[in-house]
């Protein structure tokens, strides 16, 4: 029997060859054994983003799963913008999940809205931002809680919560990230883009005796005409 030439071309392509459907068999199997535990986490990570825009943190594994069915009553999904309805300490707030773009990559996020029409909190996430400048829109909390408090709509329903490099008006407009103006700018650019597909409360416009866009409902009727009925009779 002729000896096994291991040196020969052949050889080393076959070699090479099994060896890679090998490799590729078990990276496979290791993935697809994995996957549901990194669904998982994924999952779990944005219920902690959603906590984290309630201002709620400093909560892990079943700690932030049972807080957040305990806070978030539904959620549904428009033209894929996800809308979360949650109550905190008895009060009714409106989760708006956000997606933009930054200097170097995705970015995306979450506002919660209380019924007034201001933010109640905010969080902010990236893909690839620079680290110390404008990674600074998810690493530095301080920086998310300015937006605490910040109007986000004008009466007729447009958005006005805005990142400035100079702010101006201190009821809608937060600095920017220090040395990260085009990451803020993309901050920005998100909330106008992602916050106009979300309506409006209407009880600010009713307040108002006002009857614009913001105050009528999905069939034209005038929600603040069904307010001040309601109302009359209680």
């Amino acid at each position: 029997m002729s000896k096994l030439n291991t040196n020969s071309n052949s050889y080393i392509i076959i070699y090479s060859a099994i060896l890679v459907v090998i490799v590729a068999f078990l990276l496979a199997f290791i993935f697809q054994a994995l996957k549901p535990m990194q669904d998982a986490n994924v999952a779990l990570d944005v219920k902690k983003q959603i906590l984290y825009s309630l201002n709620i943190r400093g909560l892990d594994g079943s700690e932030a799963e049972a807080k957040y069915a305990e806070v978030v009553k539904s959620e549904a999904d428009a033209d894929g913008q996800k809308l979360y309805e949650c109550e905190v300490n008895g009060e009714k707030i409106t989760v708006a999940s956000l997606k933009g773009m930054g200097l170097w990559g995705g970015i995306s996020g979450y506002v919660a809205i209380k019924e007034d029409g201001t933010v109640y909190g905010a969080y902010f996430n990236h893909e690839s931002e620079t680290a110390g400048l404008g990674a600074e829109i998810k690493d530095s909390q301080a920086w998310q809680e300015k937006f605490i408090g910040k109007k986000i709509w004008d009466s007729d329903g447009k958005v006005v919560l805005s990142v400035v490099k100079k702010v101006e008006d201190q009821e809608t407009q937060v600095d920017c990230v220090t040395g990260a103006t085009l990451t803020s700018n993309g901050v920005d650019a998100m909330l106008k883009d992602c916050l106009k597909n979300v309506k409006a409360p209407s009880a600010s416009c009713c307040a108002e005796g006002k009857a614009d866009s913001c105050c009528v409902d999905d069939k034209g009727k005038d929600c603040c005409s069904e307010t001040e009925t309601k109302a009359k009779e209680e």
